[in-house]
């Protein structure tokens, strides 16, 4: 067994060669298509070094430029990259910049080459993006029937078999019969006799259940075909759990078995809906090959889920309301301690868990790993502390925090930048134009039919004046005791083109990172509600801030605030010393 990445990375190139491709793409995710996944399916991991949420590795049979791999990251990873991975054999590129398959064809278009990859690790519009680009080149992509690592990782661990517990509807707020109805309209409506839900988020929250295969997410992975009657045939591996007292129109289907028999789901329909875009090709190979007529529509528990029920969006609230307490108690123990002595990432990290615990019995964990990054820590965003890495939190620098739970009435997802100490006047710049942009989204107020990306530019436009910006989005959807980043909707300047609904819940996270010097980012979750009517009728929406946890007002430089975010700045800050005090 290889034991250290170049040797890995050495059995994979003969693996490469022996199977005669010339190169082989292996993406961060798993054939569920999710941020978190389990130990079995952290291949790029395994191989590379690499252990952020998102990215992909194209490795080569033959070298090119003296490099063996290149690894594909957005601006989120390119510094976390550069520390995790050997430079000496990986060309590190954005794809912000360049994406994959685009540099794919730029740079090994004119070489005859034969590329593979995994068809369960790549959704159906992925496949179909990249042959657009590739097929008018020599390049040809091969889907291949075992993934190449799996045959050089000799310890690969097994997949997880995590409990399977019932969501109640005290929290989930709607039965799983009333859901199912939903499902079944939208298969009437496309005259089709099932459909195939490949986003195990979605299905857990259609079947009122949470499970533990994956951290940070209460997830049962699988997949589920719903048909016009209502009955489900869940794709999972087996595990204790009374699914006829649950739903007594559930069949369980072992994951296994697909590998062998692609009609233990299929069989006895002929209409299948899929939907592209989270939907694995291997199912849409497979359906093709029994000669299936595939409806191509959006996975239907996408919007049902991200528009919170009333139930929901008052747990998300009551949620918000104790999280809050943990983390203001939390920021007052911080500044008190950083006075007296000197505090670390990881000894933040392990109180804030101790307080967030202490919340009450509904506290169920973190929402993801917290990113508690000192000083220049703080420019990488999605740091996480080590014990190699921890570092003390030093004065005159700023300590971002980023954190949040899962209770079994919401999620929550916080950010908020401490000054240590005295902060330099561009740090308060800074974080005051940061938070001009923040106060712009939360104040918002926008016509039905707004997407996310139409207010993208309200939280850059002051760092765009100072000629400042930041590479990712300003604003993810949120789950209910689920995902902590859920689609489709969301706050970005390249896509989310989702008009936002009333009911959805996102994140408000501008932020500025200097690299090398610090980070800043300021996040709260806002649920969208109705706002005043317009003089023609039309309906328009606004923002409710959920998350309740102060601002470091030693940051904010109150000059470059107007008289309406000074307003709005006292009343948050006077909302969280109220909810502070609230028994």
């Amino acid at each position: 067994m290889p034991d250290n990445f170049a040797d890995r990375l050495a059995s994979l190139t003969l693996a490469l060669q022996h199977a005669q491709l010339d190169g082989f793409i292996q993406p961060v995710n798993d054939e569920f298509q999710g941020e978190y996944t389990p130990d079995y399916a952290k291949r790029l991991e395994w191989i590379s070094g690499f252990t952020g949420s998102a990215g992909a590795g194209l490795f080569l049979a033959h070298p090119i430029k003296n490099k063996q791999a290149i690894l594909f990251v957005d601006g989120r990873y390119t510094l976390q990259a550069a520390q995790q991975v050997d430079t000496q054999q990986y060309t590190i590129i954005n794809s912000m910049d360049a994406p994959l398959p685009q540099w794919l064809a730029a740079h090994l278009g004119a070489s005859d080459m034969r590329i593979g990859y995994d068809p369960w690790l790549h959704t159906e519009a992925q496949i179909r993006h990249w042959h657009q680009l590739v097929d008018k080149t020599s390049i040809k992509l091969i889907p291949l029937n075992k993934n190449p690592i799996d045959g050089i990782w000799n310890d690969q661990p097994t997949p997880p078999l995590g409990a399977v517990t019932a969501h109640p509807l005290t929290y989930a707020g709607e039965s799983i019969e009333s859901k199912c109805a939903k499902i079944v309209q939208t298969l009437a409506d496309q005259h089709a006799d099932a459909v195939l839900l490949a986003l195990p988020d979605g299905i857990n929250w259609l079947l009122n259940i949470r499970g533990d295969d994956i951290p940070y997410n209460p997830l049962l992975l699988s997949f589920a075909l719903v048909d016009k009657s209502g009955g489900i045939r869940l794709i999972t591996y087996e595990r204790p759990f009374n699914w006829n007292a649950h739903y007594n129109k559930i069949n369980i289907c072992n994951f296994n078995d697909l590998s062998y028999n692609c009609n233990v789901i299929f069989q006895n329909y002929s209409r299948v809906m899929m939907d592209p875009h989270t939907t694995a090709s291997w199912f849409f190979a497979h359906a093709r090959e029994m000669g299936l007529d595939i409806i191509e529509h959006k996975d239907p528990t996408l919007m049902l889920k991200a528009i919170k029920n009333p139930v929901e969006m008052e747990g998300m609230r009551n949620a918000h309301a104790r999280d809050g307490k943990a983390l203001s108690h939390l920021l007052e123990w911080l500044q008190s301690e950083t006075i007296l002595r000197d505090v670390t990432e990881l000894e933040v990290m392990d109180k804030l868990e101790q307080m967030r615990a202490q919340t009450g019995n509904l506290y169920r964990g973190p929402s993801f790993a917290t990113i508690a990054g000192a000083g220049e820590h703080g420019a990488i965003v999605h740091y996480h502390a080590t014990q190699s890495s921890n570092r003390i939190l030093g004065q005159g620098e700023l300590f971002l925090l980023d954190s949040g739970g899962q209770y079994l009435d919401g999620t929550t997802d916080v950010t908020r930048t401490i000054a240590i100490g005295a902060p330099s006047g561009e740090m308060r710049e800074r974080f005051t134009q940061v938070l001009k942009g923040h106060i712009a989204i939360a104040t918002a107020i926008f016509p039905q039919g707004t997407s996310g990306s139409q207010l993208d530019a309200l939280a850059r436009q002051y760092l765009w004046e100072a000629a400042c910006d930041y590479d990712h989005g300003t604003g993810h959807g949120v789950g209910s005791f689920l995902c902590v980043h859920e689609g489709p909707q969301r706050i970005s300047k390249r896509g989310g083109d989702t008009p936002l609904q009333a009911g959805m819940v996102l994140s408000n996270e501008p932020g500025y990172y200097k690299t090398g010097e610090y980070g800043i980012r300021i996040e709260n979750l806002v649920l969208v509600v109705e706002g005043p009517t317009g003089e023609d009728g039309r309906q328009f929406l606004q923002f409710e801030t959920l998350t309740l946890a102060p601002l470091d007002e030693s940051l904010i430089d109150h000059s470059l605030l107007t008289p309406k975010e000074t307003q709005w700045l006292h009343e948050y800050q006077a909302r969280v010393a109220a909810n502070n005090r609230s028994a």
